[in-house]
């Protein structure tokens, strides 16, 4: 940290004069600041005519592909409000940050864009939104979580879209239960990467399991592995009669190509981060096109619905070059809730942060005509408990087809789900 010195003459001055600015500050984000000139209550991010909001990304670390598609997604919806006129008069202008999937970097951009925005439109992974919890719970702008863990639930400023890991795995057992032929007595495999995801996603399948007299045989890794021979050989030894997969895409594939060379032939359920289109061109694709289902609480882009079609021809008119990926539904689907939340505060006339999160939790049946509802008046539950059973398809749009349309098992709705 850089050092002041500060001469004696001056020093009294300039502390009150920090001390008045801070208190301003504090009252501009307590009350939301002023009144703008046609009687809506501003706060930071808010001018007569803009309304500034940011994206805290990864474009350079792990998950650099996907903060690719959700960020330009939400740029995309932002173009079309803007196109319409904006929203309560004002043009709205995303500020996209780089935090390559770290933390001191997530600080440091969050830190940087906290006193310019309005909302969050994008925040991804559960680690990096921990990093500054206490700083979104006590003061900051209504974020939209790209991350399925409870640890991100129980704040009013912070929404997770979906569902978490747990609540998708569980849905998926009584998938295998119902329709797959798995039965009381038998085991089933769980390959999970450590941290939140692989945590949460575990918890799911032990809840299923004991439920239903099942037994789990895990096999942990760490996110950097990259082959599934031996995960897989410990499947084929112990006889699993399926398995579930919460890992990383490449991971995915190494596992179900290993497996169907290796002659297990066994349904396989993908935890909705375990996928991505691209895998269909590589040696697993085969494999992947077989018995293996992906676990998702959105519909996927290739659904029959005029919103999704809307999403797809808008998001390959600005980005020709790029694929169609999940992180295009989530991107575009947190951007128009943030959207919507923005028109109802706006209809209360009152665009503080207090305001547009008061306005966010009191919609009890969101739906953006994308085949499902969020309920966003509790922040300690995810929005839905619902889950599609999507397949793989080479010829769908971004990759995936609906297997199972959207539901809730007995078990996903009574498993307890604690936030924070």
């Amino acid at each position: 940290m850089s050092r002041f010195r500060f001469r004696a003459g001056v020093v009294g001055v300039t502390l009150l004069a920090l001390a008045a600015t801070s208190c301003a500050s504090d009252k501009a984000a307590d009350k939301g600041g002023s009144t703008g000139a046609d009687g809506v209550k501003h706060g930071p991010g808010v001018t007569d005519d803009t309304i500034t909001v940011g994206m805290i990304t990864d474009l350079t670390g792990p998950y650099a592909p996907l903060g690719k598609s959700i960020s330009q997604a939400g740029q995309v919806y932002f173009d079309e409000v803007n196109a319409a006129g904006g929203i309560c008069g004002r043009k709205v202008e995303p500020l996209v940050r780089d935090m390559g999937y770290d933390v001191q970097k997530t600080v440091a951009a969050y830190t940087e864009l906290e006193p310019k925005v309005a909302a969050l439109p994008q925040f991804i992974g559960s680690a990096t939104i921990a990093s500054v919890r206490d700083k979104l719970e006590a003061s900051g702008p209504l974020t939209l979580a790209l991350a399925w863990a409870p640890s991100v639930l129980g704040a009013d400023s912070i929404q997770m879209t979906g569902t978490t890991y747990a609540v998708d795995v569980i849905n998926g057992v009584d998938f295998l239960v119902k329709e797959r032929g798995i039965k009381a007595g038998d085991k089933i495999g769980h390959v999970y990467v450590e941290g939140d995801y692989g945590d949460d996603s575990l918890a799911g399948s032990k809840y299923a399991a004991e439920k239903l007299g099942l037994s789990v045989v895990e096999q942990k890794v760490k996110a950097t592995d990259a082959d599934m021979s031996s995960q897989v050989s410990a499947m084929k030894e112990a006889g699993v009669k399926a398995v579930i997969l919460s890992i990383a895409p490449r991971q995915t594939a190494s596992f179900v190509g290993v497996a169907a060379a290796a002659g297990l032939k066994i349904p396989a359920l993908g935890s909705n981060s375990a996928f991505a289109p691209q895998l269909l061109a590589t040696p697993a694709g085969p494999a992947l096109l077989g018995d293996f289902y992906i676990l998702q609480s959105s519909s996927p882009l290739s659904a029959d619905l005029p919103a999704m079609k809307k999403i797809v021809d808008s998001y390959k008119a600005k980005f020709p070059q790029d694929s169609l990926d999940n992180g295009v539904m989530a991107g575009y689907v947190s951007a128009q809730v943030v959207g919507d939340s923005l028109k109802k505060a706006c209809e209360n006339k009152d665009l503080s942060r207090a305001g547009i999160i008061s306005a966010h939790r009191s919609q009890k049946a969101w739906d953006g005509g994308f085949g499902f509802a969020y309920d966003f008046t509790d922040s300690t539950q995810p929005p839905t408990r619902s889950t599609f059973i999507l397949k793989a398809d080479k010829d769908a749009v971004g990759g995936l087809k609906v297997f199972k349309d959207s539901a809730v098992s007995e078990l996903a709705g009574g498993f307890p789900i604690t936030a924070g």
